[in-house]
């Protein structure tokens, strides 16, 4: 049955979309009251901005294992609520998904309790544990998407060449979190902040060392890689570096680090603790630049659930994590308001970008393609409560902070699967 979406505002102009069967029929200017026909169901979009889904490249959930954080079902509420419609979620789970059986197990539960479209990574090695490398081809085929170690670097130089090589011959994305492990050892950035606060500091050096080790390592494999979430202004130079001598390698930011800064922390807040940690305001502005110039890809949530007994303790032992996914286009929307980045250049780094990088249908509203996107209301305000919140952890960094942007609908294949009432 078609559905029409009109009086819409897009990225690149205005006018309406056009679904059938789950699919893009029309897009555009032409698409009016009078060419869809009467029969046509109508949504009035009321000038309201009409995006791609969004498609979340770094998720974690506590399925299996530990489903008191997460679930995939809370999840992807969570993520219909922000505007996601493509989640990638990582391996890091108990057991970790890190054979062909595990990445079966995800994408059943996925189409069984999921609303939003979900994809597993695998782990580069065996238990995400950095010492013998899982079985990337059969994952692959088994349908991930990418291997990554998750939260945890690859440690070990030998290994991660090994699985590079072996990652080149099934063209699988190699993921890495960089962070110098015996190096990264802070709960904070190590800045005057830290001092004044008296935490241990984890210098951005952690992170320059193993991305700048990593891309060494690429240039002997020829392996594609990507960096999954940088953080200071020196890997933003690193990164710009690497494209220059064109290796195959990209970078993601978290919607944290390009909005927030280590200041936010103030009086020992746990839900700003985060892996890599916030930086610098100097380094978050310099992460925007390189957003804005293509040195950065793509936007993720850094969704990383977790639960009251790990969060609600001294700075000092408090998990590292924050959920992300359903403030995910708000926080991206002050960008936007603030900081001067278009909306087709935010679409873009949440949505195009990501689903070309593993490969994925999607990220991009065309005829004949995926009716996956979102109805968005750049200028409407609302109070974020952890009572309003989807996920089941609470621990968003926005606690109670009002954000400028909200996502209205949210549409998957054409069946609307959130629908914000104020």
């Amino acid at each position: 049955m078609k559905k029409a979406w009109l009086n819409a505002k897009f990225a690149t102009g205005e006018g309406g979309l056009l679904i059938e069967h789950g699919r893009v029929l029309a897009i555009g200017n032409d698409v009016t009251r009078d060419s869809v026909g009467s029969l046509t169901p109508i949504v009035d979009c009321a000038g309201k901005v009409i995006l791609p889904g969004i498609v979340d490249a770094r998720v974690f959930t506590g399925e299996p294992g530990t489903d008191y954080r997460e679930t995939l079902a809370t999840a992807s509420d969570a993520a219909a609520a922000g505007g996601v419609t493509t989640m990638i979620v990582m391996p890091n789970t108990e057991p970790a998904i890190d054979d062909a059986a595990m990445v079966d197990y995800i994408l059943r539960r996925a189409r069984d309790t999921a609303k939003v479209r979900v994809y597993p990574m695998g782990t580069i090695t065996k238990g995400a544990k950095g010492e013998l490398i899982s079985e990337i081809g059969l994952m692959k085929s088994a349908g991930a998407v990418a291997i990554t170690d998750g939260v945890r670097s690859v440690a070990n130089a030998n290994i991660l060449r090994r699985a590079m090589m072996y990652a080149k011959d099934f063209d699988m994305l190699v993921v890495q979190h960089v962070e110098e492990p015996t190096l990264a050892t802070g709960v904070m950035n190590n800045s005057e902040a830290s001092t004044r606060l008296g935490l241990s500091g984890s210098h951005a050096m952690a992170e320059v060392m193993m991305l700048e080790r990593d891309l060494r390592l690429v240039e002997m494999t020829k392996c594609k890689y990507h960096a999954s979430q940088i953080s200071c202004a020196e890997s933003v130079e690193v990164m710009r570096r690497a494209k220059q001598k064109g290796l195959p390698v990209s970078c993601g930011v978290s919607i944290h680090h390009l909005v927030l800064n280590e200041n936010d922390i103030g009086a020992y807040r746990t839900f700003f603790k985060l892996s890599p940690p916030l930086r610098s305001e100097d380094d978050r502005r310099a992460l925007v630049a390189g957003l804005a110039d293509g040195t950065i890809d793509i936007i993720v949530s850094g969704h990383n659930p977790q639960s009251e007994d790990t969060k609600r303790l001294p700075f000092a032992e408090a998990a590292f994590g924050a959920t992300g996914l359903e403030t995910l286009m708000s926080a991206a929307l002050s960008l936007f308001h603030n900081d001067n980045i278009s909306l087709q250049k935010l679409s873009q780094a949440m949505s195009e970008a990501p689903a070309q990088l593993l490969g994925l249908e999607g990220g991009k509203l065309k005829i004949g393609g995926a009716a996956d996107f979102i109805a968005v209301d750049p200028n409407r305000s609302w109070l974020v409560e952890p009572s309003s919140l989807y996920s089941r952890s609470k621990n968003s960094p926005f606690e109670h902070r009002t954000l400028e942007g909200r996502v209205i609908e949210t549409v998957v294949a054409g069946t609307v699967i959130f629908n914000y009432r104020a």
